[in-house]
């Protein structure tokens, strides 16, 4: 009977991943193997089964609904708009720079002061990552608004493969692309260190919401960043050294406000 029970779907943040009504047959048969009032029961079970699928799929949170076309075949693994106007779903590093931020009737997710941290290298102050969750590879798109007056190296950031504060890769989007800015970056038991093999001159700062995205393959190690435009990648890199890792939203220095977190992936489980 457990055998088959393992057949029927399952609901997992929000997203009904798998359904199979075979199950609810086999648990009948297996106690009753003779019974011929099975298909009735079946038809019953599986009436009731499909209802309640149909009610924890209109249940699902906006953020699932919303979901964008990314171009994957990866599961979506978490969401957050934030209309729930909390950030229960969030580390940051400082939890003092960071507030939830109410502009008309939206909600978002705002580093509005530099975090009181200390990294062991040089590496961004200000971090934000997922609670609990830990990928491979993933997809992880986010709309984000740079909320600093205009300078060279006006940033934010996105942090991925991130294992602990000497292991983990970001992405600095910097208004003024040099070695130190607007790159793909890792640490690794050393100060950032730029990995990029491409890039652009700079991220085009202003005011306004910008869209980003990252497409990362552990396999091939092909990290791409994508900034508006999602049909060509703005910066590319190729690393294999943290093949697993949290994600997550913040700046270097700076400060800026984050929503419509969207991460598709292949969860793992982080190693002890």
């Amino acid at each position: 009977m457990a055998k088959c029970l393992g057949l029927c779907g399952f609901v997992r943040h929000g997203v009904v991943l798998s359904r199979d009504l075979i199950g609810t047959r086999c648990i009948w048969s297996d106690i009753y193997p003779e019974s011929n009032i099975m298909p009735r029961f079946y038809m019953f079970t599986s009436l009731v089964f499909v209802v309640f699928a149909a009610a924890i799929s209109a249940a699902d949170p906006p953020c699932v609904k919303n979901a964008p076309d990314v171009g994957t075949k990866l599961p979506l693994v978490f969401c957050d708009d934030f209309q729930s106007g909390n950030s229960e779903n969030w580390v940051p590093g400082d939890p003092q720079a960071w507030k939830m931020s109410k502009l008309n009737d939206n909600f978002t997710f705002e580093q509005f002061q530099q975090s009181n941290v200390k990294n062991p290298v040089r590496s961004p102050f200000n971090r934000c990552l997922i609670k609990d969750v830990v990928v491979g590879d993933f997809v992880f798109d986010v709309k984000f608004q740079s909320t600093k007056k205009d300078y060279d190296h006006r940033d934010l950031c996105l942090f991925f493969g991130f294992q602990d504060p000497l292991h983990h890769y970001y992405v600095h989007f910097g208004k003024k692309a040099d070695d130190h800015a607007n790159q793909i970056f890792i640490v690794n038991d050393a100060p950032r260190t730029k990995i990029s093999t491409k890039t652009t001159t700079g991220t085009n700062w202003d005011d306004e919401w910008h869209h980003a995205r990252i497409v990362r393959d552990v396999e091939s190690g092909r990290i791409e960043v994508f900034f508006d435009d999602m049909t060509a990648p703005v910066m590319t890199a190729t690393d294999k050294s943290f093949p697993w890792g949290q994600v997550g939203i913040g700046s270097f220095d700076d400060t800026g406000r984050f929503d419509d977190v969207y991460l598709f992936g292949n969860r793992v489980k982080r190693p002890e």
